[in-house]
């Protein structure tokens, strides 16, 4: 996945100006446009890097002249101490824009190098994780892409890109072959239809529905392998859930193709990364 400069160029504008207000009152009255500094960006503890770039744009967008030599790119573990880029240029462009900077790199950092845990507790099962719509508003394409930075595999952008019918639906509809005849009727070729089961009655309804994706949502594992088993390839198979690091690996071992998990964005912490003159 990649984000483009004129794709998020105006969300850092708007944090910029979020945080700026009518003007960084200390900056302005201390620093100077003609005043050149030198900073590292450096991390305080390990992990996966993601966001660099869009660090890196904050302090493009209020100087163009500044100077930026990025030593690590997104995807690469970092170790405590390490220096990610080093900045040079106007004072107060450096000093103004270093917590946004920071903000976008932290909180992406953080995400990824949860993301990764995740994946690597999975061991050698065939499975991958991926994340849900959970998201931050207005913060899901930077959250998705700092999930895919970590290793994982990306679900649905937005409610446009792919029929899930859920608990809900099938309520509202009265079953899900009901839901899914609707819904089929009236879909285009070029999308895919998941369920959401909570049984191993449901799985059978929705793999004699022809279904793209059976989410197994929270099912003991014993069930789950039951489930797995019936559906074999006739669906991609998703579990969901209940899923910790100390669970995933118990899960993957199911067979199922995808364990999505909001934990790898909602319960991320922030990277330490600080700047430093």
């Amino acid at each position: 996945m990649i984000l483009h400069d004129f794709i998020i160029e105006e969300h850092i504008k708007n944090a910029l100006k979020e945080d700026i207000g009518f003007g960084d009152i200390t900056t302005d009255i201390l620093a100077s446009e003609d005043k050149i500094i030198k900073a590292e960006m450096n991390t305080r503890e390990d992990g996966i890097l993601c966001g660099i770039d869009i660090a890196a744009l904050v302090f493009k967008i209020l100087s163009p002249e500044i100077k930026l030599r990025k030593l690590y790119k997104d995807g690469d573990k970092i170790s405590k101490g390490d220096t990610l880029m080093i900045i040079e240029g106007s004072s107060r462009a450096v000093l103004t824009g270093e917590r946004t900077a920071l903000n976008y790199i932290q909180r992406l950092s953080g995400i990824a190098t949860e993301t990764n845990k995740y994946q690597k507790a999975i061991g050698n099962y065939k499975a991958r994780i991926t994340d849900t719509r959970k998201n931050t508003p207005n913060f899901r394409l930077f959250e998705k892409y700092a999930v895919a930075t970590g290793g994982a595999k990306l679900h649905r952008f937005n409610l446009s890109d792919c029929v899930m019918i859920k608990d809900n639906h099938i309520q509202l509809a009265g079953s899900i072959t009901n839901a899914v005849n609707q819904i089929r009727n009236n879909l285009s070729h070029a999308h895919k239809i998941e369920v959401e089961c909570d049984t191993f009655e449901q799985v059978k309804e929705a793999v004699n529905a022809k279904v793209d994706i059976i989410m197994l949502d929270n099912m003991p594992c014993e069930l789950m392998k039951k489930c797995v088993e019936f559906i074999k390839n006739s669906a991609i198979i998703e579990a969901s859930g209940n899923v910790t690091l100390e669970t995933i690996k118990e899960i993957a071992s199911t067979g199922v193709d995808v364990i999505s998990s909001s934990a790898i964005v909602a319960k991320a912490k922030t990277l330490d990364i600080g700047l430093d003159i």
